[in-house]
């Protein structure tokens, strides 16, 4: 057998076939380009959506009773992880504003009625995340963890570090849910500098659409650090 290459282990004829933009042959080499970018960066954001998602499952596994405190320690580190994904996943829309809007505009018909909001592993994240109306399976795994522990949530948050990995735990869940929130307004922000007031690629309202759909994670944890002022 011959040694295993770089090029096969990332299956990288395959990988870099699977751009194939819609733009004209007739377009210019820009727009074509333009396009590719475009692909490229969302197709970047579909393969972290999917490392997102495997770590922030193995967190919620990791978490639910019976855990020991290597399960938290290990909950803990897929959720760093996880956070830092979430970053990548932000840069990304800022990469994207630098597709020249009226390269945008030219191949932007192409696509028809594909959207972002068809992702299927971003609605996953709000099973995971959930959202200003239910808390997610994560905050769920997390709360049921401090309970086995002999804490509620409202005192790992009043304890703060004395609380331990628990304590490093709520913390990286709010640190997570802010960068989602991050990552979502800086792509509200994108929408509404290269559609302004028109219309979403999928038929949505656009800019409306999605500023209504931009919410924290956590609301329940967020709502007991605030207690803290209080207390």
């Amino acid at each position: 057998m011959s040694p295993l290459t770089y090029a096969e282990y990332l299956r990288m004829e395959t990988l870099l076939s699977l751009q194939d933009p819609r733009t004209p042959p007739t377009s210019s080499r820009a727009v074509v380009l333009a396009e590719q970018f475009f692909i490229i960066t969302h197709q970047s954001c579909e393969l972290w959506l999917k490392q997102l998602g495997s770590d922030l499952d193995a967190a919620a596994e990791a978490l639910v009773p019976p855990c020991d405190p290597h399960d938290l320690e290990l909950g803990l580190e897929f959720l760093l992880r996880a956070g830092e994904v979430v970053r990548v996943l932000q840069q990304q829309i800022l990469v994207l504003e630098k597709l020249p809007l009226r390269y945008f505009a030219a191949f932007r018909p192409s696509l028809g009625t594909a959207s972002g909001a068809q992702s299927t592993q971003f609605r996953r994240l709000t099973t995971l995340l959930g959202n200003n109306d239910h808390q997610g399976t994560l905050y769920d795994a997390f709360a049921a963890a401090a309970e086995y522990h002999g804490q509620s949530v409202h005192d790992v948050c009043r304890l703060g570090v004395e609380s331990g990995v628990l304590h490093r735990l709520a913390e990286a869940l709010v640190d997570m849910g802010n960068g989602y929130w991050h990552w979502k307004m800086a792509h509200l922000a994108l929408v509404s500098k290269m559609v302004g007031e028109g219309g979403g690629t999928g038929g949505s309202s656009g800019v409306d659409f999605l500023a209504r759909r931009v919410t924290r994670p956590f609301p329940e944890l967020r709502r007991l650090r605030g207690r803290m002022h209080h207390s």
